[in-house]
């Protein structure tokens, strides 16, 4: 038979001062406060104060009249246990990370802890907040910046809009890909995607006659969702393991990698470089 998940929110009133969050919610939810603790902890309680809704954390934390308490319960979810990735670079104000497949750049209202950003925060020595500098699909892998200050997300968001970044990616797409196309004289697809301008450049690393699959190595000049994965597949050649966009029967996961990062420090004003494949 089929696993059935609880899945429910709830926005509860503060009506009177001196309660601590976990007994308002073991009342109005009838979750014990040992899961209740665990459901905090990932990310999935929320407080409102006037106009501010932020994440709450803290079992013990003191409610006050007036506030509003919002539980986003979802056993799916919660019961996830998140991939660890690789620190390989500590700025201090920002981090370099190779982000595994299946772990999130981000959370939602239904939980954190399975985003890069959480992990970064509960494992980096001394501990500091994070913030999401640019994204990295949950399916894909390989290396991304997280920030650790807001003058720091600020600073290093600007690169990525200024297009300062140099960005590289590994994919491994079905069949044989034009044999002409090499880092100097690439395929270009220049297609919108959402009705946004799009342009990525697609060259043959190797091809494998075997197994019928292209090595290619891409570049983007724009960010949109999914670009690489639409224009490829646009090109008649989906990226292997692509569950959304690719060909039905891949076993694999997303033959996607992020393993080139290049820009000017903000800090020190000397050019970073981060490969993996070196």
């Amino acid at each position: 038979m089929p696993v059935i998940t609880q899945r429910f929110e709830k926005h509860i009133d503060v009506l009177q001062k001196d309660l601590n969050a976990v007994d308002l919610l073991a009342q109005e939810t009838g979750l014990s406060k040992q899961r209740i603790k665990q459901t905090m902890q990932k990310g999935a309680v929320w407080i409102s104060r006037g106009k501010k809704t932020q994440r709450l954390r803290r079992a013990k934390k003191g409610l006050n009249k007036g506030e509003i308490i919002h539980i986003y319960y979802d056993e799916s979810v919660l019961d996830k246990t998140p991939e660890e990735p690789q620190l390989i670079f500590d700025e201090g104000r920002y981090s370099i990370w190779n982000k595994p497949y299946g772990l999130l750049s981000q959370g939602s209202k239904w939980g954190d802890h399975c985003t890069i950003t959480r992990w970064a925060e509960q494992h980096l020595t001394p501990q500091r907040v994070s913030f999401v500098v640019h994204r990295l699909d949950r399916a894909a892998n390989g290396l991304i910046i997280i920030a650790h200050e807001k003058n720091a997300a600020a600073s290093l968001s600007a690169l990525f809009q200024q297009r300062t970044v140099d960005k590289r990616y590994q994919i491994l797409v079905h069949g044989h890909f034009d044999e002409n196309a090499t880092l100097e004289n690439p395929v270009v697809v220049n297609s919108e995607i959402d009705g946004r301008h799009a342009v990525s450049y697609f060259s043959l690393v190797n091809y494998d006659s075997d197994s019928d699959r292209s090595l290619l190595d891409v570049s983007i000049d724009t960010g949109r969702k999914h670009q690489i994965r639409i224009h490829s597949a646009l090109l008649g050649h989906p990226v292997v393991g692509d569950r959304l966009h690719g060909k039905d029967g891949d076993k694999e996961n997303l033959q996607l990698q992020a393993y080139l990062l290049s820009f000017k420090c903000p800090y020190s004003q000397q050019y970073k470089t981060f490969n993996l494949l070196k």
